[in-house]
């Protein structure tokens, strides 16, 4: 994602842990249990180490290689998380954090989650809000319930994002195309088998947690 990591820290710092715990509270994680990170990287498994939790094994997918984040604790994958080499069931759990918003349009995302549901009998999957006034991205009210046409116009030079980066035009065409926020009532299409779980701030709805574990395999 073509934004700095500083003006994401703080939001990290406060939300990040708690849904760690979350994770493996809910799906119960522990050193043997087989988790396909889609589109994610090591933020949260050096995360769980720092917290004292118990490392599972960890498979990263991503489109990108590893580079600085390259752990001996990760394997990493190149590949793409709406259409993956895995056979059904391989991996215990899927986690993905904020990757679905960024697949560009609604058959895309119905592909990533068919993947998710195919891969693991339990998941694990996080996306912002598109109804919570700020978008997390472009850090900028109100900016993502423009029409699509006039956000293309308004993101290098009208965003927070945008104004402190000054990025390239054929960066922030390339950002126009691959963002598609979601509301609580579309995750639960893309995953109608899930518990949904939404996390607040400000008493606002800021994330939705897609969330399947054993007791929702089990209903």
């Amino acid at each position: 994602m073509p934004l700095s990591k500083n003006l994401y820290e703080p939001f990290q710092r406060r939300f990040r842990p708690r849904r760690l715990r979350l994770f493996y509270s809910l799906l119960g994680i522990g050193p043997k249990t087989k988790v396909l990170d889609l589109g994610g990287g090591a933020f949260f498994w050096d995360l769980a180490l720092s917290e004292g939790l118990p490392l599972p094994e960890v498979t990263v997918l991503n489109i990108r290689p590893a580079g600085s984040q390259a752990r001996h604790y990760l394997t990493w994958i190149l590949g793409d998380a709406r259409q993956t080499s895995f056979e059904d069931q391989s991996f215990d759990v899927v986690f993905s954090n904020s990757l679905v918003e960024h697949l560009g349009n609604w058959e895309s995302q119905i592909q990533f989650a068919n993947e998710v549901r195919r891969l693991a009998p339990r998941y694990f999957v996080q996306t912002p809000d598109r109804h919570f006034p700020v978008e997390p991205h472009l850090i900028t009210p109100f900016i993502h319930w423009f029409p699509r046409s006039m956000q293309r116009r308004m993101i290098r030079n009208l965003s927070v994002w945008g104004l402190l980066t000054r990025p390239s035009h054929s960066t922030c065409e390339e950002l126009w195309k691959e963002l598609a926020l979601l509301s609580a009532k579309q995750m639960k299409i893309l995953f109608p088998d899930s518990r949904l779980v939404v996390e607040h701030f400000l008493a606002l709805p800021k994330s939705i947690l897609a969330i399947r574990t054993a007791k929702e395999r089990s209903a």
